[in-house]
C-alpha cells in the first residue's frame, strides 16, 4: 500500500460534506425541521473527520527519532479513533438528543416545505459520488475480498472509514428523507423525530464498528494472510529455509515489523550465517516492500524448546 493511498477519497468526501453541510444548514434555518439539523451536525462531523484522518497521515511521515524509534506510522491508527469518538459523540448522540427534544415538542413543517426533500436529494447525488471515488480506490487494493471482509482486514485505515462514513451517510440522508416526507404528508412532526433518532443510532452503530476496528490496528495486527504467504516463500528461497518462529505486526499501514527465529546447521560460521541473513532480508523486502523492519535470530533447531506458536503465524 502506498503511502497516498486514500487520500482521494478523503478529499472528495471533504468537498462533498462542506458543501453538503451548509446547505442542510440552511434548510434547517428556513424549516426548523430536526432531521435536517441531525443532518447538518452529520456533514459537519464527517468534514472535521476526513480533516482528522489528513492530519494522522501527515503526522505519520515524521521521522523515527530517540523518543519514537520505530517511527510515528501509528498516528494513522490514531486519529482513525478519534474519528469513531466524534461520530459517537458529536454526531450519534447528538442527534438522539435532538430527536428527545423533537419527541417531546413536536411541530409541523410549515414554511418551505419542499427546500429539505430537494436539500436531501442534491445530497444524495454527492454523498453517491465520493463513495464512488473511495469504491474506486477500494477496488485498488481489495482483489477478491467482500466489503465486510476488506474493511475488517484492510492494515490501512482511511479508505475503510471513509467507505463507513459515505455508506452511512447515504442511508442517513434516507432516514431524514423518511422523517420530513411523513411529516409533510401526516403534519404531525413526531416523524421528523423518528427520522433523526434513526439517523443517530445509525451514527452510533458505526461509531462502535470504527472503534472495534481502530481498536485492533492500534493493538498491532499481523501481517494479512497473503503478505505472511509472501514472507514464508522468501525464506524458502534463502538458505534459511527452517523457521521456527514468525511473528509480524504492523507499526503503520506502510510499516510492517518482521521478527523469525530459524534454524541454521551446525557448524555454520559467522560470514555464511550473515551471508544468508542478509540474503534473507532482502528476498522479504523484495516481496513485501512494507516489511521495513526485519529482525532474524538464528538458533540451532536441535536445542530449542519454544512454546506453541500462535496459529496465525506460523508457517
Amino acid at each position: 500500500m502506498a503511502e497516498g493511498e486514500g487520500t482521494r477519497a478523503i478529499i472528495a468526501a471533504l468537498s462533498a460534506n462542506l458543501g453538503i453541510g451548509v446547505t442542510k444548514f440552511a434548510a434547517w434555518a428556513l424549516t426548523g425541521a430536526s432531521s435536517m439539523l441531525a443532518e447538518a451536525i452529520h456533514s459537519v462531523v464527517d468534514s472535521g473527520n476526513q480533516i482528522l484522518l489528513l492530519v494522522g497521515k501527515r503526522k505519520a511521515l515524521k521521522a523515527a527519532d530517540d523518543t519514537h524509534p520505530f517511527g510515528y506510522s501509528r498516528n494513522r491508527y490514531y486519529y482513525a479513533f478519534l474519528v469513531a469518538i466524534m461520530l459517537f459523540s458529536l454526531g450519534g448522540l447528538f442527534s438522539l438528543f435532538e430527536a428527545w427534544e423533537k419527541w417531546h415538542d413536536p411541530e409541523p413543517i410549515e414554511s418551505w416545505a419542499w427546500v429539505p426533500l430537494v436539500v436531501l436529494l442534491i445530497a444524495m447525488a454527492m454523498e453517491g459520488m465520493s463513495l464512488r471515488t473511495a469504491v474506486r480506490e477500494a477496488n485498488e487494493s481489495r482483489g477478491d475480498l467482500g466489503w465486510f471482509a476488506y474493511i475488517r482486514r484492510s492494515r490501512s485505515p482511511e479508505i475503510p472509514v471513509i467507505l463507513l462514513e459515505d455508506s452511512a451517510a447515504l442511508v442517513g440522508l434516507v432516514f431524514a428523507f423518511f422523517g420530513i416526507s411523513m411529516t409533510l404528508i401526516t403534519g404531525d412532526g413526531i416523524w421528523d423525530a423518528v427520522g433523526t433518532a434513526l439517523i443517530g443510532l445509525l451514527l452510533v452503530t458505526n461509531a462502535i464498528i470504527l472503534a472495534r476496528e481502530t481498536k485492533s490496528l492500534l493493538m498491532g495486527e499481523s501481517a494479512t494472510q497473503e503478505d505472511l504467504g509472501r514472507i514464508r516463500a522468501a525464506f524458502a528461497d534463502s538458505a534459511l529455509t527452517d523457521i521456527i518462529h514468525l511473528r509480524t505486526m504492523h507499526l503503520g499501514p506502510d510499516d510492517l515489523m518482521v521478527a523469525a527465529k530459524v534454524g541454521v546447521r551446525p557448524g555454520t560460521t559467522i560470514e555464511v550465517l550473515a551471508r544468508d541473513v542478509d540474503d534473507a532480508e532482502r528476498r522479504i523486502r523484495e516481496a513485501v516492500p512494507v516489511a521495513r523492519l526485519i529482525f532474524i535470530e538464528p538458533d540451532l533447531r536441535h536445542v530449542l524448546t519454544e512454546p506453541a506458536p500462535d496459529k496465525e503465524n506460523t508457517p
